[in-house]
C-alpha cells in the first residue's frame, strides 16, 4: 500500500525574543503552507524564540508552556487534516526545553523534548526523556526529531523501526564550510539517514544570521529513496511524497529490515 502525502518545510524570519513577532509570523507561514495544500508542515527548531541566548534568565523570557493560549492562533491557521511541526521554547514550571510541538486545528497531539543538546544548548536546556518521538496523525505515524538528534543514525533507525511513515525534522543548522557544489553535510546525512530507513524527512532550517551566526538555509524534502523532492523556493520547499506504511521490501528476496542482523552487531 502506498500513500500520497504533500509536505512543506517552511523557513520564517525568526528574531531572538520577538515572541509576539514570531507567533505571528509563523502564523502567516502556516497558512501558506496550507494554501499550498501541504498535509504536513514543518517549521524551524525554536521557531517561537530565537536561539542564541545569552543565559537562562534571558531564554525564559521567550519561552512558553505547552498551554499557553497564544498557540491556539496557530492552531487556527491549520484546515481540517493538516499537521504541523513547530519547534519551540518550552517552560515547564521552572525548567526549559527544546520541543517541537505537533499541532492540528482541533488539538495538540504530543511533543517531543530534544536529547541531544548541542554546544550551549545544555547550559539552557534540560535534555528531553526519549530520542525522538512517533505520534498517530491525521497524515500518518510521525517521526519528530529536533537538529542533532539526527546526527546520530540511531535516531531515524529507531523512529523508522517504531513505525514512523515519514519524519519531521525543525533545525538550526550552523553555516560550515563545505566544498564549491557540495550541499551541506547535515543534508547529506539526512539523506542517507532517509534511504537506509526508507523514512521521508522534511526538514525546515533557519535563514539569515542571528548574533554573529549564520544559518545554512539547508530546508529540504528528501523522498523515501534518499533522493531530494524540493529545496526552499521563496521560503518553501514543497514535495509529493510516497510514503509506505510497514512495507521495506527492495526486492522480491530483500526488506530492508527483515534482512537487519542484530545479532552481528
Amino acid at each position: 500500500m502506498t500513500v500520497p502525502l504533500r509536505a512543506a518545510a517552511l523557513e520564517v524570519d525568526i528574531r531572538i525574543g520577538d515572541v509576539e513577532g514570531n507567533l505571528e509570523r509563523i502564523r502567516t507561514a502556516l497558512e501558506r503552507g496550507a494554501a499550498s495544500g501541504a498535509q504536513l508542515i514543518v517549521l524551524p527548531e525554536l521557531a517561537t524564540s530565537g536561539y542564541l541566548f545569552d543565559d537562562v534568565a534571558e531564554a525564559a523570557q521567550a519561552a512558553l508552556s505547552r498551554d499557553d493560549p497564544r498557540l491556539d492562533v496557530l492552531r487556527g491557521a491549520l484546515p481540517p487534516g493538516v499537521v504541523a511541526v513547530l519547534g519551540y521554547l518550552e517552560l515547564d514550571g521552572d525548567r526549559l526545553y527544546n520541543s517541537a510541538m505537533v499541532l492540528t486545528g482541533e488539538a495538540i497531539i504530543g511533543q517531543y523534548r530534544k536529547a541531544h543538546l548541542w554546544d550551549r544548548e545544555s547550559e539552557l536546556f534540560e535534555v528531553g526523556d526519549s530520542a525522538g518521538a512517533v505520534f498517530d496523525t491525521p497524515v500518518g505515524r510521525l517521526g519528530v526529531a529536533i537538529c542533532y538528534d539526527n546526527e546520530f543514525p540511531e535516531v531515524p533507525r529507531a523512529l523508522a523501526l517504531a513505525g514512523a511513515d515519514v519524519l519531521a525534522l525543525p533545525v538550526n543548522w550552523p553555516l560550515v564550510p563545505r566544498p564549491d557544489g557540495e550541499h551541506a553535510p547535515e543534508v547529506i546525512q539526512a539523506m542517507g539517514s532517509a534511504r537506509s530507513s526508507r523514512l521521508p524527512t522534511v526538514i525546515a532550517d533557519r535563514i539569515g544570521s542571528e548574533r554573529g551566526v549564520a544559518w545554512t538555509g539547508g530546508t529540504t524534502v528528501i523522498d523515501g529513496d534518499g533522493w531530494i523532492a524540493a529545496v526552499s523556493d521563496d521560503g518553501v520547499a514543497l514535495a509529493d511524497l510516497t510514503l509506505t506504511p510497514g512495507d521495506k521490501a527492495l526486492s522480491p528476496r530483500n526488506d530492508l529490515f527483515g534482512d537487519r542482523r542484530p545479532d552481528l552487531y
